[in-house]
């Protein structure tokens, strides 16, 4: 094991952990040089088994023998940070998750026809910037069923630190990409779109039609103001969730559960 402890909380060695932000992390300018910052033995552990390649390791000294033995041991002879809970507490601004964080290559995403090759059921995100959401949602399309998920690009970005955390690494499971565009433009490669939305035009989610669909993009808007009106416009489908006790709508990323479950595969 590559221990290296930790003194100081200027040591730039450590900076994706405490320094950099989710833009920074993120690189445009050097994509090669770009981070993902993964938490917690479980997490990472489903990144590693997807694939990602681990940069380094910051553990609190305890774990190093307990909790994330197993981690470092699998990541070969990568620089393994440490030093006491309180240093690296201060370093990250907070308790480690479970002890471990994990920085990570960030892949080149593949391109909206790469991952919706063979697909049937995709989720697009539209617009939706709050990471817990964005982490749930993906953790629910990976669990119900859905192929891909596209993420427009005034979205927040999947790979965001907390996103991961939420998302249990399912964002590491289930292929996705940028959506440049808009949902429309996926008719291009054989997609009819579903807009979530309340509208007088909407039918319920189990309409048998929907079931009939062999390729159906399901769009989920933001948390506010739900999905732009000329989406909705666009949209093949316009689809409501049926609600009991005058309830008109719900969050998001529980919406998006209850669609992917009805209209994914199970």
């Amino acid at each position: 094991m590559n221990i290296i402890e930790i003194t100081s909380l200027d040591d730039p060695r450590v900076s994706p952990y405490c320094a950099l932000t989710d833009a920074q992390l993120r690189n445009r300018l050097h994509p090669d040089k770009a981070l993902i910052v993964v938490e917690s033995p479980k997490v990472i552990s489903v990144a590693l088994g997807a694939g990602y390649e681990p940069v380094s390791l910051l553990c609190e000294r305890r774990h190093i023998t307990g909790d994330a033995y197993d981690i470092i041991s699998g990541c070969g002879d990568i620089p393994v940070y440490t030093g006491g809970r309180e240093l690296l507490a201060k370093l990250t601004g907070y308790v480690l998750t479970r002890g471990v964080l994990c920085a990570m290559r960030r892949p080149q995403l593949p391109t909206v026809e790469q991952v919706c090759q063979g697909a049937r059921r995709v989720c697009v995100i539209d617009g939706v910037v709050d990471s817990t959401n964005i982490g749930a949602i993906f953790r629910s399309a990976a669990a119900l069923g859905m192929d891909a998920v596209l993420v427009t690009t005034n979205s927040c970005d999947p790979y965001n630190r907390r996103a991961v955390r939420v998302s249990m690494g399912s964002v590491f499971l289930v292929p996705w990409a940028w959506l440049p565009g808009g949902p429309s433009d996926l008719a291009t490669i054989g997609f009819k779109t579903v807009a979530m939305a309340l509208a007088e035009n909407s039918i319920p989610l189990d309409s048998p039609i929907l079931a009939s669909e062999p390729r159906l993009a399901i769009v989920m808007g933001t948390e506010g103001d739900g999905l732009p009106q000329e989406h909705i416009d666009a949209a093949d489908y316009v689809v409501r969730i049926p609600m009991a006790h005058g309830v008109d709508s719900l969050n998001v990323a529980a919406a998006s559960a209850v669609a992917f479950w009805q209209l994914g595969h199970h």
